[in-house]
């Protein structure tokens, strides 16, 4: 029987290795300056077509604005986006993908898709809709 106790080792657990996964994926691929935390980032500019406000990253990705600027200043420092100021308010900034961001999107998805296919293996889409939901209700009693 599953130890209800030890849930949040679990989801540990599954954390590492899920971002082992991706680490050598990245690797082999030869992609250098991303980590896996910064996924939701790129999940969500390569969703764009044009500058976003970083509060829209910071909203979308559902990680403290001090997370999202560290990352956006790494993925930058690496080439993969650029920032932009705003040009009516300067406590506004813009983020987009470079070129070189863009061209992440083929590995992204092909490493995303790899993800998931470990982590739900032979689930049935109505157990993967269940455990994203138990998982939704932890988060949200952590919020509350």
């Amino acid at each position: 029987m599953t130890d209800v106790h030890g849930i949040a080792g679990q989801i540990g657990r599954i954390r590492e290795k899920a971002n082992a996964l991706i680490e050598k994926e990245l690797k082999d691929r030869g992609i250098q300056g991303i980590v896996p935390a910064h996924g939701p980032v790129l999940a969500f500019l390569l969703r764009q077509n044009k500058p976003v406000p970083i509060k829209a990253v910071v909203e979308s990705v559902r990680r403290v604005k001090s997370t999202v600027t560290v990352t956006i200043g790494t993925l930058e420092k690496h080439g993969y986006v650029r920032k932009l100021p705003c040009e009516t308010d300067a406590r506004v900034a813009y983020v987009e993908l470079t070129p070189k961001g863009r061209r992440l999107r083929k590995d992204f998805d092909e490493i995303s898709e790899i993800l998931l296919s470990k982590l739900y293996g032979d689930m049935s889409p109505r157990d993967r809709g269940r455990v994203a939901e138990l998982l939704e209700n932890i988060e949200k009693n952590l919020s509350d």
